[in-house]
């Protein structure tokens, strides 16, 4: 029987999930009830990492310090009460309420977290260390010039989204035998379905980055296409500018073919771990199409899909969930407009690098 407390510490998880963010308060109900709690705490570890990096209030020497001390929390070797009470006072207005209460909320958070198996644990510690190490680094880079290059740019997508997509993996594969049985391949291709997301979240996102002073853009793709990224400016109509946005779009379109791939080897009968990674990749796909009917669009309202359209990729999605040939016709269907682009194997990060 569960104690109070840990009845408490669930009850405050499944609350503040509503709170920090609808998408995944929405998909994490998908999944079995043996993945759920796991999965919502492990979100809600990667939020708080996030937190960290994203409040401006912050020096680049205490979001390094706090990133450091919360992935000592998350292995046990540091109090949550203290990183709790060290960071909360810190925070800007620029962090949402919500996020103020996760922070001040940290031990409930944590308690969950040390209730896993070690194999759970393990994975969630890995994606905190890798992630907030990673996010500190390169928000002591941040400029609006952009990232160097494109390998700059999957560098940046793996901290923030490729090893999510591996401890996700690592917790399906604990979940069951048969998934774990492709495990080699559904690593691999996790880094790519993260990648992905996140650079969906980058196109869409590139003019509320830009008012505070970042830009995730891989000069290379641009200056390729004859445009510098010192000069992007809202409102303005530059078809070098578009056409370098237009081969992002593509290579985005490729990683979310291998994200469709990665589902395809989830067992059909697992309907809600499918319907989890399906509704993601419908999302992106019909945000990817809006920014590119719209590549002269200047803040991200302007792209962001309506409530109707999640309705419909939910519909849809979780009727054609067991049929890998109906996915894959869907999937060619939405995104027949979007640029072909072919990316490589050697986009994804190498193992040296992802065992940092």
């Amino acid at each position: 029987m569960k104690s109070l407390s840990r009845i408490d510490d669930e009850q405050y998880q499944d609350h503040i999930l509503q709170g920090v963010s609808r998408t995944f308060a929405l998909t994490i109900p998908q999944l079995p009830e043996a993945l759920r709690r796991v999965i919502g705490n492990a979100y809600l570890l990667c939020r708080i990492t996030d937190t960290i990096e994203d409040d401006n209030a912050l020096t680049s020497e205490q979001t390094r310090q706090l990133s450091q001390m919360f992935s000592e929390v998350v292995c046990g070797n540091a109090a949550a009460e203290e990183f709790a009470q060290k960071l909360y006072p810190l925070l800007s207005n620029h962090t949402i309420p919500a996020e103020h209460d996760l922070i001040k909320n940290t031990p409930a958070v944590i308690r969950i977290t040390h209730s896993f198996n070690p194999r759970q644990r393990n994975a969630l510690e890995r994606c905190v260390r890798i992630m907030g190490q990673g996010m500190a680094d390169y928000q002591e880079a941040e400029s609006l010039e952009g990232l160097k290059d494109l390998s700059a740019m999957n560098q940046y997508c793996y901290y923030v989204a490729g090893v999510v997509g591996e401890m996700l993996t690592e917790l399906f594969c604990d979940y069951s035998q048969e998934i774990s049985t492709h495990k080699p391949t559904l690593m691999k291709l996790s880094v790519s379905f993260g990648q992905g997301l996140q650079m969906t979240n980058i196109l869409k996102d590139i003019w509320d980055d830009r008012k505070r002073g970042a830009c995730w853009l891989p000069q290379d793709i641009f200056f390729k296409n004859g445009f510098n990224l010192s000069y992007l400016q809202p409102g303005m109509i530059n078809t070098n500018f578009q056409a370098g946005l237009a081969e992002l779009l593509g290579i985005a379109k490729s990683h979310l073919q291998n994200a469709l791939l990665y589902t395809s080897f989830i067992p059909p009968e697992e309907k809600g771990i499918r319907r989890f990674c399906l509704w993601a990749i419908g999302m992106a796909i019909l945000t990817l199409n809006k920014i590119n009917r719209h590549r002269d669009f200047s803040e991200g309202t302007q792209v962001k899909i309506s409530r109707r359209s999640v309705k419909a990729t939910i519909v849809t999605t979780n009727l054609l969930a067991s049929y890998d040939w109906a996915l894959d016709l869907l999937f060619k269907l939405t995104s027949r407009n979007l640029p072909n682009v072919e990316v490589h194997q050697e986009l994804f990060l190498s193992d040296q690098m992802k065992n940092r």
